[in-house]
């Protein structure tokens, strides 16, 4: 049974490691954390006691196979409850990171696995991402940042990079949600920003908007 620090930090190594190819600093996991390396070195011992995670110095934390797993069922609880608070009590896309990360630490199986159930076997968040299945399998989709995307193709927006409440409320004052289609026009070289025909209008999307919106292209 872990703690819900070490669940935290768990999964914030899970989540590095999936960007990081060589070992992840103990600078890094405080940044994500947001304390002190000192505090993050207590955690990697008891975490490594418990065999989710290596540590070699010089070459930082590596997340082990069991730690992986163990990781992935916790993000998996924390999507499932995130679709929950969407389709079934009415909450916005901007309002249930917070309350999912409470609810994921819920220690049931029996619970989690009936609320898929319920909830339809739903294979991503309401943010676009991949919810884990049972046995901690992934389905890959195909995406890319708005950002990289060729001009004059049309694209359908599946997922956003930043899940900060400020982004999402931006993305519903521009009417931009999962599913909606652009049509890329231009890219501008100056700002990076991105101009998309959208809803049958022009609309110029800045470069910190195009870096974290997934799309796919139709």
């Amino acid at each position: 049974m872990l703690t819900h620090a070490e669940e935290n930090y768990l999964k914030v190594i899970y989540h590095l490691s999936q960007t990081e190819d060589e070992g992840i600093s103990t600078n890094s996991i405080a940044e994500k954390i947001d304390t002190k390396a000192s505090s993050v070195t207590d955690m990697i011992k008891k975490l490594k006691d418990k065999n989710l995670i290596t540590h070699e110095k010089y070459k930082g934390v590596f997340i082990t196979n069991e730690g992986k797993h163990t990781a992935k069922m916790i993000i998996r609880k924390h999507r499932l409850w995130e679709v929950f608070l969407v389709d079934k009590l009415n909450f916005n896309w901007d309002e249930v990171h917070d309350v999912a990360e409470e609810l994921e630490h819920i220690k049931s199986e029996k619970l989690i696995n009936a609320l898929d159930a319920f909830l339809g076997f739903p294979k991503e968040d309401p943010h676009g991402d991949p919810i884990p299945n049972a046995k901690g399998e992934i389905a890959f989709r195909e995406k890319e940042l708005l950002s990289e995307t060729e001009i004059n193709k049309e694209y359908i927006c599946v997922g956003v990079k930043d899940t900060s409440s400020a982004f999402l409320q931006y993305l519903d004052r521009q009417k931009i949600a999962l599913g909606s289609i652009f049509k890329v026009l231009e890219h501008e070289s100056f700002d990076h920003s991105v101009t998309v025909f959208f809803q049958d209008n022009e609309l110029t999307l800045s470069k910190v908007v195009a870096q974290n919106l997934f799309v796919k292209k139709i």
